[in-house]
């Protein structure tokens, strides 16, 4: 079933989602299992699998010698999709990037996840290589988002990169693209950043969900200019609970948002990564019952792939 059409099915009630990344290669499903196994209490009508960029190694040959591969340490995002929907009847979305992928590739990709009943795809850019400054397209893949969104959207009308097929059974998947609250760290204003959204869901979105925040005025805020807009489609919020000292750094510098001066003052109270992680579970609470009760269509939470902290936050919202 398509995410739109849970949201639909809910009928005004705020539903449960989450995100997980696939284990590293040689690591077993299990623990994704054993981490996602506490969280289906809450029922989640889907559940999102990132896909991870390739990145380059560097390969020891010898004598002082080493060759530059390029690799990919999480692979395995449609199989654990297929997995995750067999084993607990649930639909799942795997992330589609432009980064690394061809056109062709994301095709094969594509029609991989009709053959599989999988309904809803997220469509990204994807961020730029550890070792590149900025974002560099793949040669012969998608440079935008939108690019990306107007290809899913072509199969979805039967029109392949080379053909255009008359089938039976068409792809129709729900697309999900990705908004950002305190604007993309790239775009120069967010203003620019929501004519790109615009642009993404005119090319075929279906809805979105947005990156991380701590603030939810800054949602309130991004919605409100988003409908200013014209943009119409469900826009899910993005939660991620601060869990360790290092994310007061980190979760700045990589996505350029800001912390509120509460939650930096009561994570610098703390005397250790536990008192920490409590602090962030009671701050994504307070978020999330604000969320819930201004309607919301989901609470959308980032769990890298540990479901204890997001267990003790739906505990208390749903």
């Amino acid at each position: 079933m398509k995410v739109t059409q849970h949201i639909e099915n809910a009928k005004g009630e705020t539903l449960f989602s989450f995100e997980i990344i696939p284990p590293q290669k040689g690591k077993s499903i299990q623990e994704l299992y054993d981490n996602i196994d506490p969280l289906m209490e809450f029922k989640p009508p889907f559940i999102d699998v990132t896909t991870s960029r390739e990145e380059f190694i560097y390969v020891n040959k010898g004598n002082g010698l080493l060759e530059k591969k390029l690799t990919r340490m999480r692979p395995g995002t449609l199989g654990i999709c297929a997995s995750i929907k067999h084993k607990y009847n649930v639909d799942t979305v795997p992330h589609v990037l432009c980064g690394g992928f061809t056109k062709e590739e994301t095709e094969y990709l594509l029609v991989d996840c009709h053959y599989l009943g999988i309904d809803n795809v997220m469509a990204l850019r994807g961020d730029a290589m550890k070792d590149e400054q900025s974002f560099v397209p793949t040669n012969g893949g998608n440079k935008y988002a939108s690019d990306l969104v107007s290809q899913i959207n072509q199969l979805n009308q039967g029109k392949y990169l080379h053909e255009v097929m008359d089938i039976d059974n068409k792809a129709d998947f729900c697309i999900g693209v990705a908004g950002y609250p305190e604007k993309h760290l790239e775009s120069p204003s967010l203003q620019t950043d929501l004519k790109r959204l615009k642009e993404k869901v005119d090319a075929g979105a279906d809805y979105v969900v947005t990156q991380m925040f701590f603030d939810n005025a800054k949602y309130f805020e991004f919605v409100a200019k988003a409908r200013e807009m014209g943009i119409t489609v469900p826009i899910i919020p993005g939660i991620k609970p601060i869990a360790v000292e290092r994310h007061l750094q980190v979760l700045p510098q990589i996505f350029r948002i800001d912390l509120p001066e509460d939650l930096i003052a009561a994570v610098e109270k703390c005397k250790n990564n536990a008192e920490i992680r409590q602090v962030g579970i009671e701050w994504a609470i307070q978020q999330s019952i604000e969320l819930k009760a201004a309607g919301v269509p989901v609470l959308h939470y980032y769990s890298m792939g540990k479901s204890e902290n997001i267990r003790q936050i739906a505990s208390k919202v749903f």
